[in-house]
């Protein structure tokens, strides 16, 4: 009785880069086939592959995007910039103060009140200073009122801005300064200077100040 065995014959082709053999056992245990698995590289749809057509479009128009947002703050940003110049904010910039920067002016009081609140006669404290009162007033300008030039040569003060917004026109400042709500001046013996409200609004200030003179009127 013949034995059997294993077919012979030529061994089925084997591709190591396509595709990998598999052994199966079948239902007998002398026979085993070989077979293989093909394996297909997954290509990624085109809109999907890095730097393909499309996400180098995307990604062009982004960068433009951004570089146009950019763009249009820098242009807002540098408009706001060059508007906001002719004025100083608060106090006179380092660069544009000068002795007799502005020049005297003639506009008479208009639509100012000035309220002495308190005082204290100083030569009566124990800081001894002989004919000075220590002041607090209150000034209010209403809209286009103006507070007339005037001198802090022997005067000096300290502003503060409750209310409003106005400009002050400075001796020692070739630039107008804006004060806004908060703000503190400084008014020193080199000061001279007129206020003006331009706006809206009424303004309300604070002063603190020594005073020599009682017949001194200048605010």
């Amino acid at each position: 009785m013949a034995r059997r065995g294993r077919p012979r014959g030529p061994p089925a082709p084997f591709q190591r880069d396509t595709c990998q053999p598999a052994i199966k056992p079948e239902a007998t245990r002398y026979f085993r086939t070989r077979s293989c698995i093909p394996i297909l590289p997954i290509q990624p749809p085109p809109h999907d592959r890095p730097g393909s057509t499309q996400e180098k479009e995307a990604m062009s128009n982004t960068s433009m995007g951004r570089r146009h947002r950019l763009g249009l703050f820098a242009a807002a940003f540098t408009t706001l910039a060059v508007a906001a110049t002719p004025l100083a904010a608060g106090e006179c910039p380092a660069e544009h103060m000068r002795a007799d920067a502005t020049k005297p002016v003639a506009h008479a009081a208009k639509g100012v009140t000035d309220t002495v609140l308190a005082s204290i006669d100083l030569s009566q404290e124990p800081a001894a200073i002989k004919d000075r009162l220590f002041r607090l007033r209150r000034l209010t300008i209403e809209p286009g009122g103006i507070v007339p030039w005037h001198s802090h040569g022997d005067r000096p003060a300290i502003i503060y801005i409750v209310q409003g917004e106005i400009i002050e026109y400075a001796s020692n400042c070739a630039v107008p300064i804006v004060h806004k709500p908060g703000d503190v001046a400084t008014e020193r013996h080199v000061t001279s200077h007129w206020w003006e409200n331009k706006g809206t609004q009424q303004v309300v200030l604070l002063a603190a100040d020594l005073l020599r003179d009682p017949h001194d009127k200048n605010m």
